[in-house]
């Protein structure tokens, strides 16, 4: 299949965006959120697809008669705001999805999420992960993704699924944590299909896998002094007011 044409950044209300995620804006603006939706939102390669299949195992399991089991993640948990052409969008995916809760992805800034959201108080899992590795992942991401423009230690997983299952008032049993626990290990959602984007025609895994490394610190593989300072910078001035703390090396 060819890969579809890069897009541009343009301005969006203040927020650089791409036609792929403006296209459809009234109606993603409309969606109509449910109070038992669960909405993941993140900074791009901040461990979405990682927080995503845990839920995904919570919830729905992974079983042989569960038909659910063979589905790509990205079918069965929505991308909201995504809209390429000749293909489904992702509001009307997420409208489609005959699962309760319906799980569904966001990277939209906060100020973007639709209202109903808001309105029927669903609940949001937020994810985030220390910039500068998200940087790097994000460039190689852009690599690898034709709906990009061109681009210029593993998480304690037992902690994180315990986190959830707290906030969400779940209560699987400690052989279903370790179940999940073992199906979402960086090394083992790189080669699962279901995972790993292979299916995504957009993608060139050949440039860069989708799953690329998924380590603490490989910033330091790829930054140079001049921009780790830059970086410093600009992350002092636009993050002095926060209470989040996030360790770049380990």
């Amino acid at each position: 299949m060819e890969l579809p044409p890069r897009p541009t950044l343009f301005d969006f209300h203040g927020v650089s965006m791409t036609r792929y995620f403006t296209d459809n804006w009234d109606n993603i603006q409309s969606f109509e959120a449910r109070p038992d939706d669960i909405l993941i939102a993140t900074y791009p390669k901040a461990g979405t697809t990682w927080v995503s299949y845990i839920l995904d195992l919570l919830y729905f399991g992974d079983t042989v008669s569960n038909s659910r089991s063979s589905v790509p993640l990205h079918e069965k948990i929505p991308f909201l705001e995504i809209c390429v052409p000749h293909r489904p969008t992702g509001k009307d995916l997420a409208d489609q999805l005959p699962t309760s809760p319906r799980l569904i992805k966001t990277h939209l800034p906060v100020q973007f999420v639709p209202k109903s959201f808001w309105e029927q108080r669903s609940r949001i899992v937020y994810v985030a992960r220390n910039a500068k590795d998200s940087a790097v992942s994000y460039f190689h991401f852009g690599r690898m993704n034709h709906i990009q423009p061109e681009p210029g230690e593993n998480k304690d997983s037992r902690k994180e699924i315990n986190r959830l299952c707290s906030f969400l008032g779940l209560s699987p049993t400690a052989q279903q944590r370790e179940h999940v626990r073992s199906k979402v290990t960086f090394e083992t959602m790189k080669e699962n299909k279901i995972t790993n984007y292979s299916t995504v025609p957009t993608m060139n895994h050949s440039v860069c896998p989708f799953m690329r490394k998924g380590t603490v610190g490989d910033w330091k593989n790829h930054f140079t002094v001049s921009q780790n300072e830059q970086f410093d910078e600009d992350y002092k001035n636009k993050m002095k007011n926060t209470a989040l703390f996030f360790r770049t090396e380990i």
